[in-house]
């Protein structure tokens, strides 16, 4: 069987050989890869933080992109809390029909009040919120007490973790310095306590943070995945022409019940952007 995965973390970053950094891929890159891994569609994600790496990639560019390729690439709005009126620009592109906010990639503390706006508003409009998480980038403490406090305040909201500071937290002696932690995952890690506790998270399985964390212990993962199954969602984090992301070889090829792939590879991340929903009205 052929995988109809959905991306749910890619972007387009635009660039500049004074970047110093590898290119980025265009959005025909984009699709051609998509087409080479069997994904029918992707998320396509900007990055409007000072702290995002290397150069921004703003909504209205991201916009622009998957406006060439609407059949194939989704637009979300990005954001940075801090800037003047955060909350009037979501409820325009919220408007033109954006289906998630994100990456979230600031470095604020994950409950500063600035972002809670922000993710309060997300949750009134049906965005779900992307967020990146790492040491000074939505910063949080050992056991993540301030992303359980923004899981309480914020129910209505759909989140999505992301990055090395989320997945460290997989095992229970997380230290919080993030990367990439080898060896066995010691259970009750806070990322598998708080799955299991708040319906409103899930995680973004995407990048080498995400597929450490699924590798470096494979007797934890078999448990993890029977858990946690429903809440996560495939993604690669894919934007530098030339990579080559371990994520869609592992959908296809990792040991699990089909109903499982089929929600992680795309079934589940196409109902919280509510795209199953669009297509059906289309057709009616």
């Amino acid at each position: 069987m052929r995988l109809r995965l959905f991306d749910i973390h890619t972007h387009v970053v635009p660039y500049s050989e004074a970047s110093g950094y590898a290119r980025s891929v265009t959005a025909e890159e984009l699709v051609a890869a998509m087409d080479e891994w069997g994904v029918a569609q992707a998320a396509v994600l900007p990055l409007e933080s000072p702290e995002c790496d290397y150069e921004y990639a703003p909504t209205a560019q991201t916009w622009e992109v998957c406006e060439r390729h609407p059949e194939r690439l989704v637009a979300f709005v990005g954001a940075d809390p801090r800037q003047q009126k955060v909350l009037d620009k979501i409820r325009r592109y919220h408007g033109l029909g954006a289906r998630g906010y994100g990456e979230h990639k600031c470095g604020l503390a994950i409950d500063d009040p600035r972002s809670l706006a922000v993710y309060e508003l997300c949750g009134e409009l049906g965005l779900p919120v992307l967020f990146h998480m790492d040491p000074g980038i939505n910063e949080d403490g050992p056991g993540l007490p301030g992303l359980e406090r923004v899981l309480r305040r914020a129910r209505r909201t759909t989140f999505i973790a992301h990055g090395p500071g989320w997945w460290s937290a997989i095992s229970a002696d997380d230290d919080r310095r993030g990367g990439y932690p080898q060896g066995p995952v010691k259970p009750t890690g806070a990322a598998d306590r708080l799955l299991s506790e708040f319906p409103n998270l899930y995680a973004d399985i995407s990048a080498g943070s995400g597929n450490n964390a699924l590798t470096r212990d494979p007797g934890f993962t078999e448990g993890f995945l029977a858990r946690h199954w429903r809440r996560l969602l495939f993604g690669t984090d894919y934007f530098v022409v030339g990579d080559r992301p371990p994520q869609p070889e592992w959908m296809r090829a990792h040991p699990m019940p089909e109903e499982w792939r089929a929600a992680i590879g795309g079934g589940t991340a196409r109902r919280l952007l509510g795209l199953d929903r669009a297509t059906q009205a289309a057709a009616r």
